[in-house]
């Protein structure tokens, strides 16, 4: 489980540290290379909800395997790439292929949980968020590391033995658990809601090529959203098994805010990663090596703030941890220069650590204590959505910050972007009553 979840986070955060290189392999400007991260994020964040969903049917052992030898042949196309454009369809197979790991997981733990009667396996989840985040934030250094051996196209070639492992530790392993009673009833059309599925695609598909091209001349993809989401609506009210119940979603205040928040602290984080990233490289002067070097602190402090903090219950602590602690740090982003010493660098780094290992634990358990328990993959997928939605909100702010260079203008115009956001975040939850509730119900297990 832990294997399959990574796929996403490491091809994520891996390609921070491999844009510039990339870049001047292909003669690309920041503003094409920023589709090398869009890419992924478009097709996972389309992708996520509706394998979520086909796990909630199917179960997730067919899924895991079939998605995660995806991301092999994608580590193929992209390793022998010739050029940018083809680069980028290795990134649409690398985020369609690693939908179902994280979903998957979150099935299993559910399915795990009803057997034997534990409605809070807080240790392995715990575990699944360390990881996942971890990787998030070792990638860059990886990704520095593996370009410094072999390239750019090393970090392509990375996904293949990664593959293999997956899918044959997944084969031996993953529990052949038979179908839901409803997978077994009618026909595929009466399991699944492809109408559903499309329309939802749609609207996200046109909301997401937005987001990543705020322009004024584009004002027709807003538009296409607007009727995608309203058919969307007027399907799923009807359909007798949705995609994504909305009567139940709607009335799920608390997951809906959940969501919310997983938005808006991704363009936290993502802003930092991506943005701060190519800052130090091309302003600051750092190899892609050193440029991950530097977030070694992010990676042990945030390791260090899971482990503590998932020991114990409820949620609204962690956040409100994590919406401190990305304030601090923006606030801190607004005070480098290229003059700089380089344990500012550092300083920076350890504190956006806190939220790193605070946010992730903290959304993923209030998703698995606050969805629908039959739809614990789909919920799981949609978390991972509007975590995508934020780092395209994330990765558009970069380009439009940065243009063709990555100066300390635009480093310090997309910090106050992301403190808006950080911000943001804070407020939901202090103001969100529902955090008390949850944590009052899920102390002990939590």
């Amino acid at each position: 489980m832990m294997l399959g979840s990574i796929l996403n986070p490491v091809n994520s955060t891996i390609i921070a540290v491999a844009l510039v290189p990339i870049g001047v392999a292909f003669g690309a400007p920041a503003s094409q290379t920023a589709w090398l991260v869009s890419a992924l994020y478009l097709a996972t964040a389309l992708g996520q909800p509706i394998v979520g969903r086909l796990i909630d049917i199917f179960g997730p052992r067919r899924l895991f395997l079939l998605s995660t030898t995806l991301v092999g042949v994608a580590g193929v196309v992209g390793t022998l790439a010739p050029n940018l454009g083809v680069l980028i369809g290795a990134r649409v197979l690398l985020g369609f292929g690693t939908c179902a790991g994280y979903p998957a997981a979150m099935a299993l733990l559910r399915a795990e949980a009803e057997r034997t009667g534990e409605d809070s396996p807080a240790g392995v989840l715990t575990t699944l968020a360390v990881t996942n985040q971890t990787i998030a934030v070792v990638g860059p250094l990886l990704g520095g590391l593996l370009i410094g051996l072999g390239g750019w196209r090393s970090t392509f070639a990375l996904n293949i033995p990664l593959a293999v492992v997956a899918v044959v530790l997944g084969a031996l392993r993953l529990p052949r658990q038979a179908r839901p009673q409803a997978a077994r009833r009618g026909g595929l059309a009466a399991e699944i809601d492809l109408p559903g599925m499309a329309l939802f695609a749609a609207m996200l598909f046109s909301l997401l090529l937005f987001l990543m091209n705020l322009r004024a001349g584009l004002w027709y993809l807003p538009v296409i959203t607007l009727a995608a989401g309203a058919a969307f609506t007027v399907r799923e009210l009807r359909a007798r098994t949705p995609f994504i119940d909305l009567r139940v979603l709607g009335g799920n205040a608390p997951l809906l805010a959940t969501y919310g928040r997983a938005l808006v602290a991704y363009v936290v984080s993502y802003a930092f990663l991506y943005g701060f990233t190519q800052w130090t490289e091309e302003s600051y002067g750092l190899s892609p090596f050193h440029a991950g070097l530097v977030q070694i602190p992010m990676f042990l402090v945030g390791i260090c703030v899971s482990v503590t903090v998932g020991r114990r219950g409820g949620v609204l602590g962690k956040l409100l941890l994590g919406g401190v602690g990305q304030i601090v740090a923006c606030l801190l982003m607004l005070t480098l220069t290229p003059a700089s010493p380089v344990w500012a660098l550092v300083l920076l780094a350890v504190v956006f650590g806190v939220p790193q290992g605070s946010n992730s634990l903290a959304l993923q358990n209030s998703v698995y204590f606050q969805s629908d328990p039959a739809r614990t993959g789909s919920s799981a997928g949609l978390l991972r959505t509007f975590a995508y939605m934020g780092s395209m909100i994330a990765s558009s702010a970069t380009a439009a910050s940065f243009d063709e260079r990555a100066g300390t203008g635009g480093m310090h115009h997309l910090a106050w972007i992301m403190l808006g956001a950080g911000v943001l975040f804070l407020l939901t939850t202090v103001f969100d009553r529902s955090l008390r509730g949850l944590a009052a119900g899920t102390g002990e297990d939590d």
